[in-house]
């Protein structure tokens, strides 16, 4: 089944259901632009003097009831806890989570509290009149140290996967094109690495494994940040989501042509990143080395969604400008996203030519 005629079965039959049951007469429903390679139907649900609420539909058939289960319960674990989230709401009937059968096909349904403010796109990347920027990198920070922190005390009804449930030699082996053998190589390789590192309470458990400007918004009157879109969510190691903000910063200066200059402000972008995340739980120094290591993970995590985009949407494996780029910083064991390296260009940020495949 594919997104359009989700939409279409969502008018006609799924959204007086999801009306009936979460009590949602009166409320206008309005689809949000999907992004490429999205897994869900998402709507705004506005009713004048209420809180807007965002809907969910997941019509994809590769998560099972249980890995759902495990998303909302950590969704209202974190909620209830401080964590700074858009909360799951319940159905009439008290569940977090419903489904609805038809034509033997199962759509899980979820309903959210809409967060206060908006993402940062939506307000063109400025932040707050007269407050320095540096205020946003600390709350980023803030907020995943607070996350991470109740995440070490979680104790699961339903369990999420775990990374290496997914990210595993198998399914390297299947997704991955055999036309690219070293790029094969290179992510078994990592994988392999990993499997070596310590999995322990304090540097190991549930992370939401997508933290960037795309899943937060911000109260621009006082800086708040609320988390959500958990689908990714699972169990890895904490770094992975610091990784994934180290490589959130680099947008703030991809156009800058000194290599140098690009150092001097991812340094200070993280010190002040780490400042704010040490504020609500403890990293070991240990751990914050294998920086290099989870970039290189966050790259393989975007190279394995590429390739399951295409896949899904019935294309061709090929190779973009893009993917090229980052299937070049793996095979040749580069650094950082290449962003101090020669193959980097301010010009035409993260791009190299096209290569088939």
């Amino acid at each position: 089944m594919i997104y359009n005629e989700v939409v279409k079965i969502g008018d006609t039959y799924l959204l007086p259901l999801v009306s009936e049951l979460y009590g949602l007469e009166g409320y206008e429903f309005k689809p949000v632009k999907a992004h490429i390679g999205g897994r869900h139907v998402v709507y705004t649900c506005e009713k004048e003097g209420t809180e807007s609420k965002i809907l969910r539909i997941a019509f994809l058939n590769d998560r099972i009831r249980e890995n759902f289960l495990g998303e909302v319960e950590y969704i209202r674990y974190l909620f209830e806890h401080g964590g700074n989230v858009s909360d799951v709401v319940s159905s009439l009937k008290g569940n977090l989570l419903e489904e609805i059968n038809y034509n033997g096909h199962t759509f899980f349904i979820c309903l959210f509290q809409k967060a206060k403010g908006k993402m940062l796109v939506e307000n063109n990347y400025r932040y707050r009149e007269g407050v320095p920027i540096s205020e946003y990198y600390y709350n980023c920070g803030k907020v995943l140290g607070k996350l991470h922190q109740l995440s070490k005390g979680y104790s699961p009804v339903h369990s999420r996967y775990s990374f290496f449930d997914k990210y595993n030699a198998e399914y390297i082996e299947k997704l991955i094109p055999g036309s690219l053998p070293l790029l094969k190589k290179k992510l078994l390789d990592l994988l392999k690495t990993l499997k070596g590192l310590d999995r322990n309470r304090e540097s190991f458990g549930m992370v939401h494994f997508d933290y960037n400007d795309g899943n937060y918004s911000i109260d621009f009157d006082n800086g708040q940040i609320t988390v959500y879109d958990f689908d990714n969510s699972c169990y890895c190691w904490y770094m992975f989501d610091l990784a994934s903000l180290w490589t959130n910063g680099v947008g703030w200066i991809q156009y800058e042509p000194d290599p140098g200059k690009r150092k001097k402000f991812m340094d200070d972008y993280f010190e002040t990143v780490l400042e704010g995340y040490k504020s609500e739980t403890k990293i070991d120094n240990s751990m914050l080395d294998t920086l290099p290591l989870f970039i290189q993970v966050t790259l393989m995590e975007s190279i394995v969604d590429a390739f399951e985009v295409m896949r899904n949407n019935g294309e061709a494996p090929e190779c973009d400008e893009e993917l090229s780029y980052l299937i070049k910083c793996m095979e040749d064991d580069i650094p950082y996203l290449g962003f101090f390296h020669t193959i980097y260009s301010s010009k035409e940020p993260f791009e190299f030519g096209k290569r088939n495949v």
